[in-house]
C-alpha cells in the first residue's frame, strides 16, 4: 500500500479500534512548531517558558493567567486559538468526533486553518489504502481551495496557493522539516503521468479536470461517499450529473457558499442567468442506502449536491455541509 499525504502527519496519530484518529503527544508538538507559536528570539520569557514547558509535556494544563502573563499581544492571541484547539482534541475520543463536535456546535473561534487542517487528516484516514491518484487529487479539493480556468473547452482546476507563488496558509512545519519546495510546476493530472502524483503528493502541483462527464467529477463524487461514510457512518452512493435539467430539488446540499446561493435560488423558483448557471462546476445525485434515516419530506427522493465557482473562479468548498446539510434524523445514533 502507498503513502501519501505525508505532511499532515497522520503517521503520528494513532488508530482506535472503529479506525478513528486518537491523538498523541508527537502531533501535538507539530502545532507547537509553527510559526505563529515558536518565539522568535526577541519573545519574553513567560512566552519561551511556556513553549518549552509544553514541547516538554503537550497536554500541560495552560491557564487564561499564564496566556496573559505574554508581552507580545499577538502572541498572546495565536496561545489562546492554539490552547482552546488543543484542549478541545484532548477533550474528545478520536479527531473525527472532535471535527463532528466543531461542525454541529459551531467551531467558536478555532481559525480555518485548523479545520481544514483536521480535514485533511481524517480524509487521508477514510483514503486510506486508496490507489487511486485521480481520487486522491480530487480530495484536495475538500481542503484547499482550487482556481478553475477553460483551456480548450476543459474546466480545469489548480490548487490557489500553488498557482499564486505564495501560499496565503503558513507551511505545515512537517512540510518545512521534509524540505518539500514551496513552488513547482503544474500538469493536468492524466493516465500518463498519474504515477508521479505518489512521489509528489504534498507538493499540490498537479491540475484536475472538472469538466462535466470526465473522469474528475466522478472521482471527486467517489470522495464525497467514502467521506460520508467515514465521517457520520451512512451509506451512500453519489454520482455526477452533466446537466440540471429536469432536476426535482427537493433536498440540496451546497458544498460551498456560492452553490447554497444558486440552490437557494433554484429552490425559490428564480431562474439563474447565464452567468451565474456558469458557476456551476458539479451537480451531484445522492441516495442513501437506508431510506429510514432519511427526513419523512424527502423519503426516497435523492439529494443533490452542488459544486461552484466564485465569480473570481474560485472553489471554496466546505465539507461540512455535507454533515450539516443531510435530511437525516438521529444524527447522534449514526455518528
Amino acid at each position: 500500500m502507498r503513502d501519501f499525504w505525508f505532511a499532515c502527519g497522520h503517521h503520528l496519530l494513532d488508530r482506535e479500534e472503529g479506525g478513528g484518529l486518537v491523538v498523541t503527544d508527537e502531533f501535538l508538538k507539530v502545532y507547537l512548531a509553527r510559526p505563529e507559536l515558536a518565539p522568535p528570539p526577541e519573545a519574553c520569557t513567560v512566552e519561551k517558558t511556556l513553549h518549552a514547558a509544553l514541547l516538554a509535556e503537550p497536554r500541560r494544563a495552560v491557564s487564561k493567567s499564564d496566556i496573559a502573563a505574554i508581552a507580545d499581544a499577538d502572541a498572546r492571541e495565536n496561545w489562546s486559538f492554539m490552547i482552546a484547539f488543543r484542549d478541545h482534541l484532548i477533550r474528545h475520543r478520536t479527531l473525527e468526533s472532535a471535527y463532528l463536535d466543531l461542525v454541529r456546535n459551531g467551531a467558536g473561534s478555532t481559525p480555518p486553518l485548523f479545520l481544514n487542517q483536521l480535514v485533511h487528516v481524517i480524509l487521508r484516514n477514510a483514503l486510506d489504502g486508496c490507489e487511486e491518484p485521480l481520487v486522491l487529487r480530487a480530495a484536495e479539493i475538500f481542503f484547499r481551495p482550487q482556481r478553475l480556468t477553460l483551456h480548450d473547452g476543459s474546466l480545469i482546476a489548480a490548487d490557489e496557493e500553488t498557482i499564486g507563488g505564495t501560499g496565503a496558509t503558513p507551511a505545515s512545519p512537517l512540510v518545512s522539516m521534509l524540505g518539500i519546495p514551496a513552488q513547482a510546476d503544474i500538469d493536468v493530472l492524466n493516465d500518463d503521468n498519474a504515477h508521479l502524483y505518489w512521489e509528489h503528493s504534498d507538493l499540490f502541483h498537479s491540475a484536475i479536470d472538472l469538466t462535466a462527464g470526465r473522469n474528475g467529477l466522478a472521482a471527486l463524487a467517489s470522495v464525497i461517499q467514502r467521506w460520508i461514510g467515514h465521517v457520520m457512518a451512512i451509506e451512500v452512493d453519489v454520482e455526477p450529473l452533466t446537466q440540471m435539467h429536469d432536476v426535482n430539488l427537493t433536498w440540496y446540499v451546497g458544498l460551498d457558499a456560492d452553490a447554497t446561493r444558486i440552490g437557494d435560488a433554484l429552490w425559490n423558483g428564480e431562474n439563474l442567468s447565464e452567468a451565474t448557471q456558469a458557476q456551476v462546476v458539479g451537480l451531484f445525485r445522492l441516495t442513501f442506502h437506508d431510506p429510514h434515516i432519511v427526513l419523512q419530506q424527502v423519503g426516497q427522493e435523492p439529494v443533490y449536491l452542488i459544486l461552484a465557482m466564485s465569480q473570481a473562479k474560485v472553489i471554496r468548498m466546505k465539507p461540512q455541509n455535507l454533515i450539516t446539510g443531510l435530511p437525516i434524523h438521529q444524527l447522534d445514533m449514526v455518528s
